[in-house]
């Protein structure tokens, strides 16, 4: 469910992990491939991949000087006075129809960046449009697609697009809004960790020769806890505004702590905590999990 641009080097990729549950689409493996570093969640068979823009892409233009940061902890976007926007989402009815589905995601992507804009405006760090596929190809800009035992969603970096095949999400979530945004915010999460440069810094720590080192899965725990974090800063900026109520945010941070431990994404305490972080903190500085001690990200 995540993937990395940058890193030219390519270390093995550590061997996919179920993810009980298959709680929130998370990443449940992360694999290097042509440079591309990709962190999975849950996909299907194999089918055509059909990607869509997000609705605002063109009405907001992105800034033509603005670089990302190959840092970590000392990334502009954690610094002090760096924070979301309060937005108003205006989101269609969830249905099983693929086709109304699609419509969802694609507003709710137009919703998150509209919220994360001002956050990147200030650390001076772009916001490029991301794309929602419904379905899934054989292969993407992050290689082949993962099975069906590890994944509900994924993003990868290589083509900016957040896979959310249709089957498994319905599959996963239902008809549950809570559940359905906990997983678009958490992918959206990763996306803002591409934008800012902290994906490709953190690729840069990776590469160990043994592909399921320790050091390599606790680069990916950091990582993954980050984007529950980041996926709750936007729940708190669009509760009570427009069609995501303060009951339905509060039913999709408690989402974030439905998985089992896992050593990709950490306990099941510590995803609900930075879950939590995200949803009281005033802005991505609440969510450093770069900086935190280990135990805080096990």
């Amino acid at each position: 469910m995540t993937s990395y641009a940058g890193g030219s080097w390519p270390p093995p990729a550590p061997p996919p992990s179920r993810r009980p549950g298959k709680a929130l689409g998370a990443v449940a493996a992360v694999a290097i491939v042509a440079g591309t570093l990709a962190l999975m969640a849950v996909v299907p068979h194999e089918v055509s991949g059909h990607a869509i823009a997000a609705p605002d892409a063109d009405a907001m233009p992105d800034r033509q000087d603005a670089k990302p940061v190959r840092k970590l902890s000392g990334n502009p976007l954690l610094a002090d006075g760096v924070a979301l926007g309060p937005v108003s989402c205006d989101l269609p009815d969830l249905s099983r129809d693929a086709q109304q589905l699609k419509t969802f995601y694609t507003a709710l992507v137009g919703c998150l960046k509209q919220a994360w804009q001002p956050a990147l405006d200030k650390a001076d760090e772009p916001n490029l449009p991301v794309k929602v596929s419904v379905t899934l190809p054989k292969t993407s800009a992050c290689g082949n697609a993962p099975s069906r035992d590890e994944a509900v969603a994924y993003y990868c970096g290589g083509d900016a697009t957040i896979y959310a095949p249709t089957e498994w999400m319905l599959s996963d979530a239902g008809l549950s809004r809570a559940r359905h945004l906990a997983t678009l915010a958490h992918e959206y999460g990763h996306h803002v960790q591409r934008e800012s440069g902290i994906l490709d810094a953190a690729s840069t720590e990776m590469g160990s020769p043994e592909p399921s080192s320790d050091a390599d899965k606790a680069v990916v725990r950091r990582i993954e806890l980050q984007a529950n974090c980041f996926g709750a800063l936007f729940l708190n900026a669009a509760a009570d505004r427009g069609s995501i109520s303060r009951a339905t945010a509060n039913a999709a941070v408690a989402d974030y702590g439905r998985a089992d431990d896992s050593g990709d994404h950490g306990t099941r305490a510590n995803q609900l905590a930075w879950a939590k972080a995200g949803y009281t903190g005033a802005g991505p500085a609440a969510c450093d999990t770069w900086s935190a001690p280990a135990d805080k990200v096990s």
